[in-house]
């Protein structure tokens, strides 16, 4: 707290434009407030008067005009020295920082703190307070408050942003916000073992385990262990624009990117009400602090996304939609460029809502294009974003198109160049893409066939959405193509209408040998396949099953020649740890009932294959009866050409085998003579 000396102001005269101070003095113990109306606690009679929104302050001319440069070039402008009232709607900061100016004027005692502080601030501004008036005016006593006591202040500087949010653009012009966006910054990339200052974060022991990893080796008991993420609940008050300068302050001042992203994410949830399921509004300093702000001007910040705003639903809605498009905007913006900043869930539920809310295309393309950089990491459930557009498809399929494509995009360009990666990249990622990257497209081999598997069921889908989808991924992705035929079955069962030919295209993105056991004993039995499948289907298991045997003969002659090496099977058995040998009854087991199901998968080839002669047989058998008529008389002519065969052979036989002993004489003459 500081107070003003009493001034005198008396028997002013112009000097270019400006009142100057004489020796004429008001004094007065305060204000008085009645219904709408401020009044001075004084004897002499109020002979201004000054109308500020709706609230009006009676009060002298003098003392006024000694300290603000506006009331005396409006009363100069004016030509009349006899003016006694004037309006000033837009004094930033209301009725309410007016007041303490206006107080301050009165040599009254002003309390100043972080809360009046920039209304106070902008209001010298606007009057002109300035120290050509009065050595140590109003606009000298506020930059002092704020430059010495404010900014100094983690809290102060978290209250003062805050208030800035009323008084655009003032606070901006004045260098507000920028300085306290700094002074925030610094203080939140402190060392969190020097914290000394109050914060309003979350304890230690909920921290997330995530941040723990800084921490004392020995803490005093004691000393509170302050959590990295100790300033991401005193942030998060904040309006998107005013967080969004402050992060990018931090981000200046050399913060580490996990941190940004997890703070973006604690924002994202907290005024976002249908970003995360369970999440009804913004909490508690956000529902408080957004009611403040309605009383502000239409330039003015609308406050908490949850807030009830006067007029019919559609407008509520149309008011809730444009905040919450401004703050996904704004985050898609100041999220970091690396790889893992954020989580994949995240930036899905982000992408969900922002096809919801229409944000801009270049941001909701920027993001699809995250999501690809890590789309190994999402899940089932964050991929099924309706469609939003006028699309008839239950899901967006087209979205999941392009996220996969941006995600072999991504791949192939770290396959090819990975020298174009920053060294903090590699060295980040070293251990992660190096090791992971083959794993990284079996993953998503996994998620798309069960992203197809569950968009199947829509009637609405398109067999050459599905196909196009399914073959995005190449054929390496995918060492089992089980989760593919759920799918195909999946998407039959939908659409039984489909013809033979587009059930025979859909069945051709599936590679028959790569399904497994069960598989194939499933597709052997599915009446929904087509024929030539299910053939394939028993042909590629018959394969299977014959160089199972060949590589199960092959093993055991390999190891009948190492079978003198060792006395008996008890010995080697006793030889070996116990896990393994527990290992070697299951292997056994396991093997023993593969054999079985081989067996099983034989026989009913076989079976097919007798039904099928069987209907092959019943085939030709009526074919050949509507044939009859038609070749009778070909019969008849047949007969005949054949019994006239019969007498030429009769009558040349004699000549023939008399030709042939002749033949078979010769050679034994000769073989007699030689010996």
């Amino acid at each position: 707290m500081w107070e003003s000396e009493s001034e005198s102001a008396a028997g002013r005269e112009y000097g270019n434009g400006v009142f100057t101070s004489s020796n004429h003095g008001v004094q007065t113990v305060g204000f008085e407030q009645r219904g709408q109306s401020w009044y001075v606690a004084t004897d002499i009679p109020s002979d201004f008067l000054v109308q500020v929104e709706n609230f009006n302050f009676h009060l002298h001319k003098y003392p006024l005009l000694s300290r603000s440069g506006k009331m005396n070039r409006i009363i100069y402008e004016s030509r009349d020295p006899e003016m006694s009232k004037i309006v000033l709607d837009d004094s930033p900061g209301g009725p309410e920082s007016f007041e303490l100016a206006a107080k301050f004027c009165y040599g009254i005692a002003v309390d100043l703190s972080a809360s009046n502080i920039s209304g106070l601030r902008c209001a010298a501004e606007y009057l002109e307070m300035t120290e050509d008036l009065e050595e140590g005016n109003l606009i000298f006593k506020t930059e002092a408050f704020l430059s010495y006591v404010v900014l100094s202040s983690w809290r102060d500087s978290i209250v003062v942003l805050k208030s800035c949010e009323k008084l655009s653009p003032w606070a901006e012009n004045l260098q507000i916000v920028r300085r306290c966006s700094e002074s925030i910054a610094w203080k939140a990339c402190a060392n969190p073992k020097g914290i000394r200052w109050a914060y309003t974060g979350r304890p230690a022991k909920v921290s997330s385990p995530k941040w723990n990893d800084i921490k004392d080796s020995s803490p005093s008991r004691n000393q509170q262990v302050i959590p990295p993420d100790w300033w991401f609940e005193d942030v998060s008050i904040l309006r998107i624009d005013h967080f969004v300068r402050v992060i990018t302050a931090i981000k200046v001042k050399g913060m580490r990117f996990e941190l940004i992203g997890a703070v973006i994410m604690h924002y994202a949830t907290k005024w976002i009400p249908g970003l995360i399921n369970g999440t009804t509004g913004p909490g508690d300093e956000a529902s408080h602090s957004s009611t403040s702000n309605t009383s502000s001007g239409s330039n003015s910040w609308k406050g908490g996304l949850h807030m009830i705003v006067a007029g019919n639903k559609d407008e509520t809605s149309n008011v809730q939609a444009k905040d919450q498009r401004m703050i996904i905007e704004s985050l898609i913006s100041i999220i970091p460029p690396q790889k893992d900043s954020v989580s994949c869930s995240f930036l899905l539920r982000l992408l969900r809502m922002a096809n919801m809310l229409k944000v801009a295309p270049a941001l909701v393309t920027e993001l699809e294009k995250r999501v690809g950089m890590q789309f190994e990491q999402a899940t089932l459930a964050d991929l099924l974003i309706p469609s939003y557009n006028k699309s008839e498809n239950m899901y967006d399929v087209d979205l999941v198109q392009r996220l996969l494509e941006h995600f072999l995009v991504q791949e192939q360009i770290e396959s090819s160049s990975p020298s174009s990666q920053s060294f903090s990249d590699k060295h980040m990622y070293e251990g992660t893409q190096r090791g992971n990257n083959p794993n990284a497209k079996m993953r998503v081999a996994r998620l798309v066939d069960s992203y197809l598997t569950e968009v199947s069921r829509d009637r609405n889908l398109s067999l050459t959405k599905f196909q196009v989808l399914a073959e995005t991924l190449p054929e390496s992705a995918r060492t089992c193509d089980d989760g593919l035929y759920r799918a195909i079955d999946s998407y039959l069962k939908a659409h039984p209408t489909l013809s033979e030919h587009e059930r025979k295209r859909l069945c051709r993105v599936m590679d028959c040998q790569k399904l497994s056991i069960d598989a194939c004993m499933h597709a052997a039995q599915n009446e929904r396949l087509p024929l030539r499948v299910v053939v394939q289907v028993l042909f590629s298991e018959q394969v299977k099953i014959s160089n199972a045997i060949a590589n199960n003969a092959l093993k055991e002659a390999g190891e009948s020649q190492y079978q003198p090496m060792i006395s008996n099977r008890k010995t080697l058995l006793e030889g070996t740890p116990q896990s393994f040998q527990e290992g070697w009854t299951a292997a056994k087991k396991d093997i023993n009932t593969l054999k079985f199901e081989l067996e099983t998968v034989k026989t009913k080839y076989l079976e097919l294959q007798n039904d099928m002669d069987n209907l092959q047989k019943q085939f030709d058998k009526m074919v050949k009866q509507k044939q009859t008529s038609a070749w009778s008389s070909g019969w008849k002519k047949l007969s005949k050409l054949t019994k006239i065969t019969t007498v030429e052979n009769h009558h040349m036989g004699p000549h023939i085998s008399t030709t042939a002993e002749q033949t078979t004489k010769t050679p034994r003459r000769w073989r007699n003579s030689i010996s």
